[in-house]
């Protein structure tokens, strides 16, 4: 299960249900940081088999002493890296294959702009956007996805309704 760009409680209150359900599915949680509020991050490490996690662009302080600027893990023989910002959209599939040549799945956050795509060398690039600040899209996304056998298939980017 994927995530980013949460920014609770500045951008809401709390996080949607159904993401919630997901992460108590989840064999491994990623969020790519903008956590903005430590106490989610808690209860994201409680909720979580496994949590593999960055800090993000509005995340200080405590968050930097608990969260690396990039993770790296292994899942059912996939290495996967994690990190906030990869730069302008124009270009990224190259410069994120040169600065992550060692990875099969590189998930990241900061625009909020849901993306999979695949560069040139294999490295897929994932965005899951973002459950809660949705701006220029229809609704506010996160990811579900099976990785076994060193794939990863059944993406799916799962709409979360604006609240009213």
């Amino acid at each position: 299960m994927f995530t980013s760009d949460t920014h609770v409680p500045r951008r809401a209150r709390e996080l949607p249900h159904s993401l919630w359900a997901a992460i108590a599915e989840a064999d491994v949680v990623v969020h790519a940081g903008d956590w903005v509020d430590l106490a989610l991050l808690d209860l994201f490490e409680a909720r979580s088999r496994r949590l593999v996690a960055v800090y993000g662009n509005n995340d200080h302080g405590d968050f930097r002493r608990r969260l690396p600027e990039v993770a790296r893990a292994e899942i059912a023989g996939m290495r996967f890296a994690v990190v906030h910002e990869t730069g302008d959209a124009k270009g990224r599939e190259l410069r994120c294959a040169a600065r992550f040549p060692d990875t099969d799945v590189l998930v990241f956050g900061h625009s909020h702009i849901p993306w999979d795509t695949t560069a040139p060398s294999g490295l897929r690039l994932l965005n899951p956007g973002s459950p809660t600040d949705r701006r220029r899209q229809p609704h506010g996304t996160f990811v579900t996805a099976v990785a076994d056998g060193g794939e990863l298939r059944d993406v799916v980017f799962h709409a979360v309704p604006a609240r009213p």
